[in-house]
């Protein structure tokens, strides 16, 4: 019991385990940023696409 109390108290008296978790946090806030982006440029890329399909598909056979 007293081993488990020393490593409690390392671990407390420790600054790994604040750090993991502002990476933790920073990665995650990274990740969101990332997503919406890719999902605005999808959504972006697809009304193009579509314009471009309707566009061609409209005009006059040769």
């Amino acid at each position: 019991m007293k081993n488990f109390a020393m490593k409690l108290k390392r671990f407390l008296k420790s600054e790994d385990g604040p750090t993991a978790v502002e990476y933790a946090v920073m990665l995650s806030l990274i990740i969101v940023v990332c997503l919406t982006a890719v999902t605005n440029i999808g959504k972006k890329a697809s009304t193009t696409f579509t314009n471009v399909a309707n566009q061609l598909g409209t005009g006059t056979a040769a």
